[in-house]
């Protein structure tokens, strides 16, 4: 006799109703902290989206207000009286014309343009009024920035005349009454010029945030930045609308529990009052799936569980293969870059991430204009595929892999455009401590084209951090320097213009700034220090101070250029002889790695020294793959990019490089321009381009290749093709990043350099007879 079904325990009604009200509670304060989640995060959105308005309110207004006095200026310089006090040389009737009528006008002055009391006591007369002389006096229109003259602060405005140059100072509030005018409903607004906050609203608590939401001022150089507290997510990752329909859901449960434990809603199979309720009435859920196994879903596909693949939201986004070069991405913004291509990028990122088990990535960027909103995108995406992002905001690509090593990440992205012109931005990727170059990269837009993005269940965290004093604080740590040195700084506007000259005084150096102010439209010169041209108003400015050395670094502070008080420049290559041989005093045979386009005195001079010589692939990330490979100390680009294996974490660091540099020539008797004369030089050219069709390079240097004949000559084909004869040598090869032929040429003489020079370029005509040769 089977006594199961006998033996089974029945539950009182009564039982069932009586657990009802903790049902209830449960279910009340689940509704509440959800509904509390969905409305807290609908004041965040609303307030970020106030905050966001404010600030495009705020650049309205200050660059109204900057307009104003700019053609208040204009029109004074154009005035009657004005012209007729400067044609007649009178510069105290110019003075006073101008300031006549002129509301709030502090002080006019005109300057000869040699300015030589000024160089003569920089630091007292002030470096950033100096630097807006100089522009006034290099441009057509009037130059205008925020500057300190003595010990105030001021709105400052210069322009050039037959005379010398106009400065005219004005208060402060000329320029941010307006800013102080708008309505901010919390968070945090500043207006900045570079690193400098003139003016601060708010929460100050959120200054360090403030970049990521930073809109430029139009051209004047200044810029509006704004943050709010970061928003964290509800519970199980649900928005404000989802929260807010779950907790209406898990209230009118609430209610339905409620009337039904107090008898108000009859429950389903109930008799009488006081009947009760056997288990067996219907089967377990055991039973039930023994009995009949539940149907697969639609189609026959499975749900993928928690941690798989799940095909991110179709979008019209058209992402451009292009972008994707060999060892970066980089497009031009509003054309192969965007918003929606930055997210998808940063989606793609943080799948590759997932696939390796790491979690947490640092996101820094350069003072691109387009930089923030780039940021924003590629964080979205980066915490759509569940990764935890740390943005350091504005910051050198060094200063970002540094914070890969220090916070312990070893996943870091650099949004930056280098050193392309401003409409460019793009991605410098780093993943469990591999920079991201050739198969990696493709396999990135493979990732997008496809549509195989990972999709966390929960977002990834975003927190905010700021290394750059720790960043600082480590290299002073170790680098001092023995005898101060003077020094100039050129950071073209870019981004190592914020830290450069901080760090620098760190260790030891005397800075003098030039062009330190932080600014995406590169107004000066094009940062990039391999373009002898951009390291003409450097050398002015060395020999202007008497300093000691002038230092360069291009748009993301990753490479280095470097002249002497003569006016001299010290190509890379020669600079990394340098290195080399502080490297090895301490690691004799250690392996020190160049690329094809170094001098070829370098494999012999490194010999001397007692190392290993290792000619490489062009390319920082192939250079630093090569190192990962070979365990070299040191590294080195002809482009100025070096990579400090001893000592540092083997990253190109232009930043470092220079307190590596000025280690060495303060230990040195001797002056540091006698230093670098020592090094072996020859006749050279620096790199020259040759401009190609789209698409073309790699093809034009393969048949290049294929018929090269160079009597005499020991060929090299790693990258590109070099020629190598007893007295010189030769080089052509393709560019990765744009659509040119790169070509370096050097010899023991000139002779031998155009005989060189003119086999490259009887070949490459004969080959490509489109092309127009630039050597």
């Amino acid at each position: 006799m089977n006594t199961t079904n006998e033996s089974r325990k029945r539950i009182p009604v009564g039982d069932l109703r009586g657990a009802l009200p903790k049902l209830a509670v449960l279910l009340a304060l689940l509704a509440a902290l959800l509904a509390w989640s969905g409305v807290r995060q609908w004041r965040e959105a609303r307030l970020l989206e106030q905050v966001g308005q404010a600030r495009d309110r705020a650049v309205e207004a200050v660059q109204a207000s900057h307009a104003a006095q700019v053609r208040q200026f204009e029109q004074r310089l154009a005035s009657a009286p004005v012209k007729a006090a400067l044609a007649t040389n009178d510069t105290a009737a110019a003075v006073a014309a101008l300031k006549d009528g002129w509301a709030g006008v502090e002080h006019v002055e005109i300057l000869d343009g040699a300015l030589q009391a000024a160089y003569e006591d920089a630091a007292t007369f002030g470096f950033s009024k100096l630097a807006l002389l100089e522009e006034g006096m290099q441009g057509d229109g009037i130059a205008a920035r925020v500057v300190k003259d003595g010990k105030q602060t001021a709105f400052g405005m210069a322009a050039s005349t037959p005379q010398g140059v106009i400065y005219v100072r004005l208060p402060l509030t000329q320029l941010t009454q307006a800013f102080d005018g708008v309505a901010l409903p919390g968070g945090y607004l500043a207006l900045r010029q570079g690193s400098y906050s003139i003016k601060q609203r708010g929460n100050s608590g959120l200054e360090d945030s403030a970049e990521r939401m930073a809109r430029a001022v139009g051209k004047t150089g200044l810029r509006v930045a704004t943050a709010v507290p970061v928003s964290e997510p509800g519970p199980l990752g649900l928005g404000a609308i989802p929260a807010m329909i779950v907790a209406v859901l898990l209230a009118g449960l609430t209610v339905v529990s409620v009337l039904v434990a107090r008898g108000g809603i009859r429950m389903g199979g109930l008799g009488k009052k006081g009947a009760e309720v056997s288990e067996t009435d219907e089967p377990t859920l055991g039973e039930a799936l023994m009995r009949e196994p539940p149907p697969p879903p639609a189609g026959g596909t499975r749900t993928a569980p928690k941690d798989e693949y799940t095909q991110a939201e179709a979008k019209a986004v058209v992402v451009d293969p292009g972008i994707f070069r060999a060892y970066d991405i980089r497009g031009i913004v509003g054309q192969t870059l965007s918003v929606e291509v930055a997210e998808l990028i940063g989606m793609a990122i943080g799948s590759v991430m997932r696939d390796e088990d790491l979690t947490d990535i640092v996101v820094g960027r350069d003072g691109r204009l387009s930089g923030p909103d780039l940021v924003g995108g590629l964080i979205e995406g980066l915490r759509k595929a569940g990764r935890n992002v740390i943005d350091i905001g504005l910051a050198p690509t060094p200063v970002a892999y540094f914070a890969a090593y220090h916070l312990r990440t070893g996943s870091s992205v650099a949004v930056t455009g280098s050193h392309n012109p401003p409409d460019y931005n793009g991605f410098k990727i780093v993943v469990g401590g591999q920079t991201l170059s050739g198969d990696a990269i493709t396999d990135l837009y493979e990732r997008i084209r496809d549509n195989r993005l990972f999709v966390a269940n929960a977002r990834g965290d975003l927190q905010q951090r700021d290394v750059s004093a720790d960043y600082i604080q480590r290299i002073a740590d170790d680098v001092q320097l023995e005898r101060p040195l003077k020094v100039v700084v050129d950071a073209g506007n870019g981004v190592a213009g914020d830290i450069a000259p901080q760090l620098l005084e760190a260790i030891g150096a005397e800075v003098i700034p030039l062009y330190c102010d932080v600014d995406g439209t590169f107004p000066n010169h094009h940062p990039d220090p391999s373009e002898p041209h951009n390291l003409e108003d450097l050398i002015q400015t060395v020999k202007r101070f008497d300093a000691d050395i002038g230092l360069a670094f291009d748009g993301d502070g990753d490479r280095l250029g470097v002249v002497t008080k003569e006016g001299a420049i010290i190509f890379p290559d020669r600079l990394l002889m340098l290195f080399a041989a502080d490297v090895l005093e301490r690691n004799p045979g250690a392996l020190i790695i160049f690329d094809v386009k170094c001098t070829g005195k370098l494999q012999g001079w490194v010999l001397r020294h007692g190392g290993t010589p290792m000619m490489w692939k062009t390319g920082h990330s192939l250079i630093k793959a090569k190192m990962r490979e070979t365990g070299a100390e040191l590294a080195g680009e002809m482009s100025g990019h070096f990579f400090f294996q001893e000592r540092w974490y083997g990253f190109d660091d232009g930043l470092y490089s220079a307190a590596r540099l000025l280690e060495i020539l303060a230990n040195r008797a001797e002056t540091p321009s006698e230093v670098l004369a020592e090094l072996p030089d020859g006749v050279s050219t620096p790199e020259i381009k040759v401009a190609v069709d789209e698409g073309t390079p790699h093809a034009i240097v393969e048949r290049f290749v294929d018929g090269a004949e160079f009597e005499g000559a020991r060929l090299s084909t790693i990258d590109g093709l070099r020629a190598d004869w007893d007295d010189g040598w030769g080089l052509v090869r393709a560019s990765n990043t744009t659509p040119i032929l790169v070509l370096r040429f050097e010899a023991d003489n000139r002779e031998a350099l155009e005989r060189i020079k003119t086999e490259f370029r009887t070949r490459l005509q004969a080959l490509a007879p489109e092309l127009t040769m630039t050597f």
